[in-house]
């Protein structure tokens, strides 16, 4: 399990236990333990730029799951980060070749299906891919490489899983389960037309167990949950918490003007995602739901646990 201290990584680890799998658990730093330090992994220390530790860590195994791919911010320094992510992939490739790993289940990214948002358009599918640069952003790019690199490895029996904005409890960063933990101490004042797909780490980790058993070689999933706009889900949050918050509209020819400064400025005004905002677009997970019997639980569960995570519901 690359990226088991993670999010999803550490969900995948807490799922594949629960079904009586045995788990190699791989880390950087020693003493790191993310979300999972009360499972009993075992655990291998390996960097995903050391092939050496990677074929180590990886012998023995029947399934890796790659959920440790890099994650560059920004805009600058792209070709650099683009290039670091290439190498970082295909250590991890052949670094499974050499263990003689069965099958690798990698853990991609919603933004390589990613175009840009018009209103009535029909849902994002795997036939979708992100045109390289139209989004100039480090992180669309290095997705875009690793994806393409473990998809025409034909050597390998790789199966890809896309999940969209994922939250729910074990966010230990947190990344975007950070929206949510913000609502929560009601410091999000503003919101914005927006539509973004939900869906709960737990059901994410589940889809990656039915990958790795049957999961068709050289495929792409979307493993999504509930297109929501960006002010429902706000709102689910807050009557998860019982409390009603008045938030205004901020329009988005004002926050693509706020995008464009952002970029013009030697600082990053923005968070990379909400630089993005013109790509966030629904999508449908029909294809995870019909080949792999991918579920999504009600949001409202999602999102109450993803506040309980944080501490931020009261006890009853």
């Amino acid at each position: 399990m690359l990226g088991a201290t993670g999010f999803i990584g550490g969900q995948i680890a807490r799922a594949a236990l629960a079904r009586g799998w045995r788990v190699r658990a791989v880390r950087r730093r020693p003493a790191a333990v993310g979300a999972i330090g009360d499972l009993s992994v075992v655990w291998a220390q390996a960097d995903l730029r050391d092939r050496a530790a990677l074929v180590e860590a990886m012998r023995g195994c029947a399934v890796v799951f790659h959920a440790a791919a890099s994650y560059p911010q920004g805009s600058r320094n792209l070709e650099q980060a683009v290039a670091e992510a290439r190498a970082e992939m295909t250590n991890a490739l052949d670094a499974a070749r050499a263990a003689g790993v069965a099958r690798l289940i990698y853990t991609s990214s919603l933004t390589t299906l990613a175009r840009r948002y018009v209103p009535g358009m029909a849902p994002l599918d795997e036939r979708d891919v992100y045109t390289a640069g139209a989004a100039r952003s480090a992180y669309y790019e290095a997705k875009l490489a690793m994806e393409q690199i473990a998809l025409t490895a034909r050597d390998l029996d790789v199966v890809v899983l896309l999940p969209t904005a994922v939250f729910g409890p074990g966010d230990v960063k947190p990344t975007t389960s950070l929206v949510i933990r913000e609502a929560g101490r009601g410091r999000i004042p503003i919101y914005f037309d927006a539509v973004i797909n939900a869906v709960d780490g737990r059901d994410v980790a589940t889809a990656h167990l039915a990958a790795a058993e049957r999961g068709r070689a050289g495929e792409r999933y979307i493993l999504g949950g509930h297109n929501v706009t960006l002010r429902a889900l706000l709102e689910v949050a807050d009557r998860c918490q019982g409390v009603r918050r008045r938030r205004l509209r901020l329009p988005r020819a004002l926050l693509g003007a706020l995008v464009r400064l952002s970029d013009a400025l030697p600082f990053a005004l923005l968070p990379d995602h909400l630089r993005m905002f013109a790509f966030w677009c629904p999508v449908n997970a029909q294809k995870a739901e019909r080949e792999l019997g991918h579920v999504a639980r009600p949001i409202e569960e999602t999102i109450r646990d993803t506040l309980a995570w944080f501490g931020l519901l009261k006890q009853r």
